[in-house]
């Protein structure tokens, strides 16, 4: 289950906790708030958090147990077949578009449009910019767990991704979407 703490400017300050995982992609650092995921990046991915990293607890969590469990699996070839607690702070826009990401299936690809017009069609307007959806996308914290590698061009390009292009390409191998 996703829980999400939606904020518009104000940012809530509790205790985090960090956790490093290395699978074949290369390091991971996982947070959590002592009860669920709070983040997933790629090492040295855009918007990596380093702030809050370098002010974190490093330590052995049940949560990240979890996680690893599902990235193992995940990694392993295999669909997870759970989704470990997560609780982000996120905008209202933002926890729309993660919603639909974690609809997409394993897999398979969905492209920012089709993003912008689900959530355009929730909130009964003509259109949503492809754009922002991008930037919602980009800003993901969970990544992969959240799979925003399986969001693609409107031409099905393989376009940006916080962990890089390769790690996107790797990640959609894998899952044999391409």
């Amino acid at each position: 289950m996703v829980y999400y703490h939606c904020f518009s400017d104000k940012h809530i300050l509790c205790k985090n906790y960090i956790y490093h995982y290395n699978p074949p992609l290369g390091s991971i650092t996982l947070a959590s708030d002592g009860k669920s995921l709070t983040g997933l990046w790629l090492d040295g991915q855009k918007y990596f958090p380093y702030k809050l990293i370098s002010e974190s607890i490093e330590t052995e969590l049940p949560i990240f147990t979890q996680a690893i469990k599902w990235l193992d699996t995940y990694f392993g070839g295999k669909v997870p077949n759970f989704t470990p607690p997560i609780s982000i702070q996120t905008t209202p826009f933002r926890k729309a578009v993660y919603d639909i990401l974690l609809t997409i299936p394993y897999g398979q690809t969905m492209t920012y449009g089709e993003i912008a017009n689900i959530i355009a069609k929730q909130n009964g307007v003509e259109r949503m910019s492809s754009q922002a959806v991008g930037g919602a996308v980009g800003h993901n914290p969970v990544s992969i767990i959240i799979p925003c590698h399986r969001v693609v061009g409107a031409d099905g390009s393989l376009t940006g991704y916080a962990g890089g292009l390769d790690r996107k390409i790797e990640l959609l191998k894998l899952e044999k979407a391409i």
